[in-house]
C-alpha cells in the first residue's frame, strides 16, 4: 500500500508543479468538468451522469497511465509530450494534439456509452 501511496503522491506533485498548462487553465478545467456534469445531470438524470463520469474517469486514468509509462514517469519525450533538460534537470515542456485528442475521444465515448445504457 505504501508504494501505491508514493506513486500517487509522485503523480499529484507532478500535476501540481508542471507548466504544461497555465495555472488558470488547470482551475478552469475543474469548472468545465463540474459545469458539464451539472448540465448533463439536468438533461439526462443522475444515472446517466454517474455512468458518463465513471467511464470518462476510467478512460482518462487509462490515458494517464499510458503517458506515465511511456514517458518513464514524465522524464522522457513520447508522442506530443516533450521533455527538455534545463540546468541539469529534466522538465516537461509541452503536451499537445495526441493527448487532447484522447481526452476528446474519451468524452465522446463516454457520451455514447452513457446514452446507450438504460
Amino acid at each position: 500500500m505504501s508504494k501505491l501511496q508514493d506513486e500517487l503522491k509522485y503523480d499529484l506533485n507532478f500535476i501540481k508543479s508542471h507548466s504544461l498548462q497555465p495555472k488558470w487553465f488547470k482551475i478552469l478545467k475543474v469548472f468545465i468538468i463540474v459545469g458539464f456534469s451539472v448540465g448533463y445531470y439536468y438533461l439526462f438524470g443522475i444515472m446517466k451522469t454517474i455512468i458518463f463520469c465513471a467511464i470518462f474517469i476510467f478512460l482518462s486514468f487509462f490515458v494517464h497511465l499510458i503517458y506515465r509509462t511511456k514517458t518513464n514517469k514524465w522524464k522522457q519525450s513520447w508522442l506530443d509530450f516533450i521533455v527538455i533538460e534545463e540546468n541539469n534537470e529534466k522538465k516537461a515542456k509541452s503536451i499537445g494534439k495526441f493527448y487532447y485528442s484522447a481526452i476528446v475521444l474519451n468524452t465522446i465515448l463516454s457520451l455514447v456509452i452513457s446514452q446507450m445504457l438504460p
